[in-house]
């Protein structure tokens, strides 16, 4: 049979303690009380018949040190830690588009992995089963970010894990539509090069096909000419021959001849 209860809570060991619950039964006192900040305000109920100490509506605030002292045949103190982890969210798993990284054989895809107002996390990124990278956090309300690089045409399968000791979120990478190459968000360096090259490789067929044509223009033209000229020797007009009759007449006084 207990006679006197007291239940206590401090945010650490090291901090003061608050006296948020105290029973007397030989005067049938039962109380509850708000403690620091008023956190536990309407959260707290004491069980007359057991002494025990229910929160409800839990929250990360409640964590911490609680400590119980019993009076009753002999003195009993027990103290409890207690940890409150909120609901996890759904890490979030976005690319970031101004960054790219190439090499002579394949282009990269930078990816970033983040979870925001988390506490007492880690959160990890996984290809299959093998763990890659991860971040630890024991802060409060604080925000996680988590970078990797993987090929464009990558075919492994690639997770983003948030997670604390009781539970756990899961996102699943999709490499290509996160990572697809897009009109505006420009090419990445291979690509670029690539094409600048082709862009050189049809210049120089455009110049060797108007210098073709060049050619060609300058070929005609100049047998043209040459046409022109023969056509000319061949149709000019010559001067009459005279023939030895017309000779002959031609020193004839005409008196002579009209008869």
């Amino acid at each position: 049979m207990f006679f006197r209860i007291v239940w206590a809570f401090g945010a650490s060991e090291t901090s003061e303690t608050s006296l948020i619950g105290y029973i007397k039964r030989n005067k049938q006192i039962f109380s509850t009380y708000d403690g620091p900040d008023g956190r536990f305000r309407d959260r707290l109920k004491l069980d007359h018949q057991t002494g025990s100490l229910t929160i409800t509506n839990t929250r990360t605030e409640h964590a911490g040190l609680y400590k119980l002292l019993i009076n009753g045949a002999k003195l009993l103190t027990k103290n409890f830690n207690v940890f409150v982890y909120a609901r996890l969210p759904f890490p979030v798993i976005s690319s970031n588009s101004s960054q790219y990284s190439s090499s002579s054989s394949s282009s990269y895809c930078s990816l970033l992995c983040s979870a925001v107002n988390v506490s007492h996390v880690t959160l990890s990124w996984y290809k299959g089963n093998s763990l890659l990278s991860s971040i630890s956090v024991s802060d409060l309300n604080i925000s996680l970010s988590l970078p990797l690089e993987v090929e464009y045409q990558d075919k492994n399968t690639y997770s983003c894990v948030l997670n604390n000791p009781i539970s756990h979120q899961t996102r699943q990478l999709n490499i290509t539509q996160l990572c697809q190459i897009r009109s505006d968000q420009g090419l990445p360096l291979l690509h670029i090069e690539l094409i600048s090259a082709a862009a050189a490789a049809g210049s120089l067929i455009v110049a060797a096909v108007v210098m073709c044509c060049i050619c060609n223009k300058c070929r005609k033209t100049a047998m043209t000419r040459q046409e022109d000229r023969t056509h000319s020797a061949l149709c000019k007009p010559t001067g009459r021959t005279k023939s030895k009759i017309d000779a002959v007449y031609e020193n004839v006084p005409k008196k002579m001849m009209i008869r």
